[in-house]
């Protein structure tokens, strides 16, 4: 049984040449954005987005790459950059009638969500980044022993070939241990959830791995040229984040302050997957950001 939003109609929209989108669409209203991370699909936000639709439009879709979108074949470095990804975004929302939206993403989501937000600052009203640094300032972070804990993310920076090999044997157990290791409350995935989010990413090795490859290269550089040129996220934004920065020795806030002059940081204790673990307490942190 293939597992859906209760409530929400799906869609499948081109948003570029050879790809498409699949995406949950319900509600009504202004219009919000849900971008999910790793290892999901766009079911992570299923609680959170029942809740927002009760006055917003609300569209969920899979990110390129992974779920039930489409997942082209990796040809250089623009085919899994987050500005490739954040074009397609902002593609399906005007496809389906939406020049402006309020845009929230988790994890890798989240990322794509803040290329977007600094890409087209007159498409994104607001801005919700879940659990993450900006892709510039999660490397500066990571050193010494402390960056074990992100050893998938130095595994699938290397070229194209070992990484997917070496996951596409073992892909249940590669994905199932962060699904086990990033929960604070394992009953937040129930089993169907989770063997949804397994049997996606099972069929999904080379584009997830492409993906995380972009995030070691290309999109350095775009976060790199925007620093650089002083860009800063126009819109009001809010930050949801578990204390890595006690974890790992930086002030988040001040990273993120650097990049966003209109900032709400609030530091979390709930597990990765907050969306799935407090979706009244994340639902409510939305309608604050809209709100301001």
């Amino acid at each position: 049984m293939t597992l859906a939003i209760s409530g929400f109609d799906y869609v499948r929209v081109p948003v570029a040449d050879g790809v498409s989108l699949n995406a949950a669409v319900g509600g009504s209203g202004s219009p919000i954005v849900l971008l999910h991370g790793f290892p999901q699909t766009h079911l992570m936000w299923r609680h959170v987005a029942a809740l927002l639709a009760a006055d917003h439009t609300v569209i969920c879709p899979d990110l390129r790459g992974y779920g039930a979108s489409d997942k082209p074949a990796e040809t250089g470095p623009s085919t899994y950059a987050k500005r490739t990804m954040a074009a397609d975004v902002v593609a399906l929302a005007g496809a389906l009638g939406h020049e402006r939206f309020a845009l929230a993403g988790h994890d890798r989501g989240a990322l794509v969500a803040f290329r977007a937000a600094l890409d087209h600052p007159r498409a994104v009203t607001h801005l919700a980044c879940l659990d993450i640094l900006p892709t510039l300032d999660m490397w500066d972070v990571m050193h010494g022993v402390t960056a074990a804990v992100g050893f998938h993310l130095y595994l699938m920076a290397q070229p194209p070939g070992l990484p997917e090999r070496m996951i596409g044997a073992t892909a249940d157990a590669f994905f199932g241990h962060f699904l086990d290791q990033w929960s604070a409350d394992p009953r937040a995935v129930p089993a169907d959830v989770r063997a949804a989010y397994l049997d996606a990413c099972r069929a999904a090795v080379p584009s997830i791995v492409a993906d995380y490859r972009a995030s070691a290269g290309v999109d350095v550089e775009h976060d790199r040229a925007d620093r650089d040129a002083g860009t800063r996220l126009r819109m009001p934004v809010a930050v949801l984040q578990q204390d890595w920065g006690s974890a790992l020795g930086y002030d988040a806030a001040a990273l993120w302050r650097a990049w966003a002059p209109d900032l709400e940081h609030s530091t979390v204790a709930w597990g990765h997957f907050m969306a799935e673990e407090a979706p009244d307490e994340v639902a409510g942190a939305l309608r604050t950001l809209l709100a301001r």
